[in-house]
């Protein structure tokens, strides 16, 4: 199974992954023409860059011809958004005013940048979810990727929403925001998709620290949004007082990681590695994206099914009725039937009786053990099962031909064992020994399998 596996040791934001999705070898022409292809007025800047020591990729996104604009997706609830004399405030470490932002860069952004985007977002009008999707429909990308595309954008749209308890219809991007975000989410989607990977897996992510400042009063970090989608995800903070991990990061996260796991078993294929903006001192701000192929695990080179487990102790059953219910149950269609010895009330020896049948066969199961035992109770669970593929064969001695199963883990064989009841028949129609034609059997069959 081939995985990406996103190391995120200093948070992640979407300019990071673009970066480590083009340091581990997808174009950086695949992403030109996309966005080329959204026709909204943007473009890309790749460069190399150096953080902590470690060579990595920074991706910048131009919007209408001018560099560096503030990453920020300007979520709001329309009409409370767009109130006449609104104050925008500064803000410390990565968001900057009020309202919903979706910031880009994980770093502490200047007031002379924060200036320029206040100015900028005021000219320009907002985007509604309806016209974004409506945009990513449009465009030239293939139909999964625009669906991911979607998916990253309700995920953002969903969470601010429900922090601001208004219908996700009423979420507004501003202009420059929208742009800078739509660039981001849907090159993030292309980008994973010519990975050509069968899924994604994610390590705990490091949320940073500090606060941020806005209208609405002072939020530590994570963000509120970022914290919402990030709900079911292992975080922490490593103490370093800045967001490290921005709402359209974690939506990616979201949308994109099937588990979170420490590094997995894996042939390492390649490694890329995503720049964040600034350069944290003693701490390499990137993103790593790693590729290669996992080793099975016990679960992937096994079936699993759901089992019931019936369960009746008794201690006033006679004997000999005991051993006919199980041979019963056998007959019945039980998976397995099994009596365990039990001390019960009042120190009477007893048995626990245990039979494992399929779900949809347990109350026929139930009438049996009710019918044909004293027990006034039966407990009843539902279990997980892994089996291994198991088939049978048949394998010829001088007595005759005896079906032995096998069983295999991941296309090799790792049991087999002779059929009891065909070898008790041969023993005691040719009065042989019961375990000389077990391992006559056994013999024959590893013969075979030599030649």
């Amino acid at each position: 199974m081939r995985i990406a596996y996103l190391d995120c040791f200093s948070g992640i934001s979407g300019d990071m992954f673009l970066g480590a999705l083009v340091d581990a070898g997808v174009p950086a022409r695949l992403f030109e023409d996309t966005v080329a292809a959204l026709n909204l007025g943007a473009g890309l800047e790749i460069s190399r860059v150096d953080r902590g020591g470690i060579s990595a990729t920074k991706v910048d996104v131009y919007v209408h011809g001018e560099k560096d604009l503030p990453r920020d997706a300007y979520l709001e609830g329309a009409a409370h958004m767009h109130k006449p004399g609104h104050e925008h405030s500064a803000v410390s470490h990565s968001h900057s005013r009020e309202h919903v932002q979706l910031r880009e860069h994980n770093y502490a952004r200047g007031s002379q940048d924060d200036s320029r985007a206040e100015a900028s977002a005021q000219r320009e009008h907002s985007r509604g979810l309806k016209e974004i999707r409506e945009i990513i429909r449009k465009s030239g990308i293939s139909e999964s990727a625009k669906d991911t595309s979607i998916a990253m954008f309700e995920a953002l749209g969903g969470a601010e929403a429900k922090i601001h308890n208004r219908d996700i219809d009423t979420i507004h991007f501003h202009e420059v925001g929208a742009v800078d975000a739509i660039v981001d989410i849907v090159c993030a989607a292309v980008g994973s998709e010519a990975l050509e990977v069968d899924g994604f897996v994610c390590s705990p992510l490091n949320v940073g620290g500090g606060t941020v400042r806005c209208t609405h009063g002072t939020f530590p970090v994570p963000a509120p949004a970022t914290i919402e989608l990030l709900k079911g995800a292992p975080v922490y903070s490593s103490g370093l007082q800045v967001e490290l991990v921005t709402p359209t990061g974690a939506a990616i996260v979201r949308t994109l990681v099937k588990r979170f796991a420490p590094f997995p078993e894996m042939k390492i294929e390649k490694a890329g590695y995503g720049a964040g903006t600034r350069d944290f001192p003693g701490q390499a701000n990137v993103v790593r994206l790693t590729i290669g192929e996992t080793q099975p695990t016990l679960a992937e080179k096994t079936s699993q099914e759901t089992i019931t487990v019936l369960e009746a102790s008794l201690d006033d059953l006679n004997p000999q009725v005991f051993g006919y219910v199980m041979d019963r149950l056998l007959e019945e269609g039980a998976l397995d039937a099994f009596g365990v010895p039990v001390q019960m009330k009042k120190n009477r020896p007893g048995t626990l009786l245990t039979v494992l049948c399929k779900p949809e066969d347990a109350a026929r199961f139930s009438q049996v053990i009710f019918a044909e035992t004293t027990t006034l109770g039966i407990r009843r669970c539902d279990e997980k099962r892994q089996t291994l593929a198991r088939n049978w064969i048949t394998v010829n001695t001088r007595w005759g031909d005896v079906r032995l199963k096998v069983a295999s883990m991941n296309g090799t064989v790792t049991n087999y064992s002779p059929e009891y009841e065909d070898c008790r028949r041969i023993a005691a129609d040719h009065h042989v020994p019961l375990k000389s034609v077990m391992n006559e059997t056994v013999e024959a069959y590893l013969k075979a399998v030599k030649g």
